[in-house]
């Protein structure tokens, strides 16, 4: 087996891990699917205030039940969008031709691209609180499964109406059954639901406020038709030329030079899923400086690897070689690309800076025996990090037993500590210090260590 092609968007059904370890191309189609199932979301939605499919199976079953069927106006209604990728965003678009006033929540939305695309860019909270109708665009992570759970419906208008499109899981199915029952939730329509096909005793289906549909958001002749020639003309180039496009697993890059920017591509990713779970708010612009010898290569994959990394830690295995730069591009990130001879003491460097809403952090890695990916500098204290597994990252006040009591805590939670790093300003100064540690620690733990004597902040991360 060479490769594997998925016409469409979604690899939820092919184990990629696997395929890459055994060196098989993963190749999907992606925003093939972008327009018709952003058409299906507000088909939804339309049927749903309108009663459509009740109305229809009234007429059928011999009845003209005309006031039973009274529905609601869009005009100076609030749509609010979960998740602003390509198919929320083409939503906005639609909807803002029906006259409805659009709010948006997407943590990677900049407030300069909210307002190009005619948005309100709000928090989730005042989507859940501020809405007429709800529909949710935002892929299936361990951060949004149950996201619209007992607690969410709690802050949502009464009589709100949700569609949801997206993926099943998002929504929490009891909760949603036991607001549909009492009326919280005026309508729900579903097209994604948590096991597939959906059981024929879910009691969601036993509710005459409740319409769905059996995933059909990317069936139309023209989608399947449009994605079936795009990965058939992919699979031929990889066959027959060496190719790779839209790979899930693999850069986009001819196969002679992969080998030599591989360790460039590991190094590339890991610093930008570093520098993400460290950074604080909605990321707004990323420069990245190539140094050295990496800055004689084309650097674009390394981009694309770099763009990866920053948006994993958030949106998890829905992001892939493929939809990084196409994801940054629609949150609105900009990139920032430059290149430099000149790599000091190292034989190449790259440097990641990424400015939020909250603040500018910058890191800088190197290849350690040209394979071995370092983060050697963080916000100028200089490190020599091995950027793997679970870490913590802190800062404190340079002052005699902070690293010891920090040890002691850990220990006594049987919490062992791989590797420690740490640089400072000045003596007396601050220290920023990275720990490797063998396990995760707890919230609990992590709240114990920020309340120690002197530390200043303190994070964990999993790379």
């Amino acid at each position: 087996l060479k490769v594997v092609g998925r016409a469409g968007a979604g690899l939820d059904n092919i184990d990629v891990v696997t395929a890459t370890k055994k060196g098989i191309v993963v190749m999907n189609t992606p925003g093939g699917n972008t327009v018709t199932t952003a058409e299906h979301s507000i088909s939804m939605l339309l049927s749903m205030v309108r009663h459509i499919p009740q109305a229809t199976a009234s007429i059928k079953g011999g009845k003209w039940e005309k006031s039973k069927f009274t529905g609601v106006e869009f005009f100076n209604k609030t749509l609010g969008i979960i998740g602003m990728g390509r198919v929320g965003s083409h939503v906005a678009k639609l909807a803002q031709g029906l006259m409805l006033n659009v709010l948006a929540y997407d943590p990677f939305l900049s407030p300069e691209n909210a307002q190009k695309m005619g948005v309100e860019l709000v928090t989730l909270s005042d989507v859940y609180s501020r809405s007429d109708f709800i529909t949710i665009h935002s892929p299936l992570t361990a951060e949004t499964r149950n996201m619209v759970n007992a607690e969410a419906i709690s802050k949502m208008k009464d009589g709100v109406m949700i569609v949801n499109c997206a993926r099943g899981g998002i929504v929490d199915e009891n909760a949603l059954f036991e607001a549909l029952k009492s009326k919280k939730i005026a309508a729900a329509a579903f097209d994604v639901f948590v096991q597939e096909p959906i059981d024929p005793k879910n009691p969601l289906l036993t509710l005459d406020n409740f319409i769905c549909t059996p995933h059909l958001g990317a069936s139309t002749m023209e989608a399947q038709e449009n994605v079936a020639l795009a990965i058939a003309e992919q699979i031929v180039d990889y066959l027959i030329k060496g190719v790779i496009r839209n790979a899930a697993n693999f850069p986009s890059v001819p196969p002679d030079v992969l080998p030599k920017l591989q360790p460039y591509i590991s190094l590339a990713e890991k610093l930008g899923a570093f520098q993400s779970s460290i950074c604080e708010g909605g990321i707004k612009k990323v420069s990245i400086e190539y140094r050295g010898k990496v800055a004689e290569l084309n650097v674009a994959p390394l981009t694309i690897a770099v763009l990866k990394g920053l948006l994993t830690p958030i949106l998890e295995d829905t992001v892939n070689y493929v939809n990084a730069p196409i994801i940054a591009q629609d949150r609105g990130i900009e990139i920032d690309e430059s290149k430099n001879k000149d790599a000091g003491d190292y034989i190449s460097l790259i440097t990641l800076t990424v400015q939020s809403s909250e603040g500018t952090n910058k890191a800088k890695g190197a290849l350690f025996s040209r394979r071995d990916p370092r983060i050697i500098e963080l916000n100028n204290y200089p490190l020599e990090v091995v950027p793997e597994g679970y870490m913590i990252v802190l800062s404190n006040v340079d002052k005699p037993g902070v690293v010891g009591n920090i040890g002691t805590l850990l220990g006594q939670h049987n919490i062992n500590i791989a590797r420690m790093q740490f640089g400072r300003d000045v003596p007396g100064g601050t220290v920023v210090s990275v720990i490797n540690i063998d396990s995760p620690a707890s919230p609990d733990i992590l709240e114990k260590i920020r309340n120690l004597p002197n530390v200043l902040s303190v994070k964990q991360i999993k790379l």
